[in-house]
């Protein structure tokens, strides 16, 4: 019945504030973004479509129960640049047997988490 998750989607209130801190300050290449619509989709390489609106009325939120999180190459290089950009961080870096990580918010006040696959020997 189900065939994949389709989009993951955050509420914005202030959507050209949003676009401007997930295309700049986080580098994340559009997708789509139709005319007259307050949508905007990113598309990511790996897989997955992360989407942006304030269509639903919904609040942004850091504890709404749900975070999106990003597959990232080099978690200490991109934690450098965005906290050399006053990114503000909401978590130390978080290590388990599998991975890293580390949390942000976004320009809404959304929670992002950043995240690293260790290598595997």
């Amino acid at each position: 019945m189900f065939r994949k998750v389709a989009f993951t989607m955050y509420p914005v209130t202030d959507l050209a504030r949003a676009r401007a801190f997930y295309e700049q300050t986080l580098g994340l290449p559009i997708s789509r973004a139709p005319e007259g619509i307050p949508w905007v989709e990113y598309d990511l390489p790996g897989g997955g479509c992360f989407a942006l609106t304030d269509v639903t009325g919904d609040k942004p939120a850091a504890d709404a129960g749900g975070t999106i999180a990003f597959e990232v190459e080099d978690l200490d290089a991109l934690c450098a640049d965005l906290e050399a950009k006053g990114v503000t961080f909401k978590s130390d870096l978080i290590q388990s047997p599998v991975c890293r990580m580390r949390v942000i918010q976004d320009s809404e006040g959304n929670a992002v988490l950043l995240h690293q696959l260790k290598h595997r020997e």
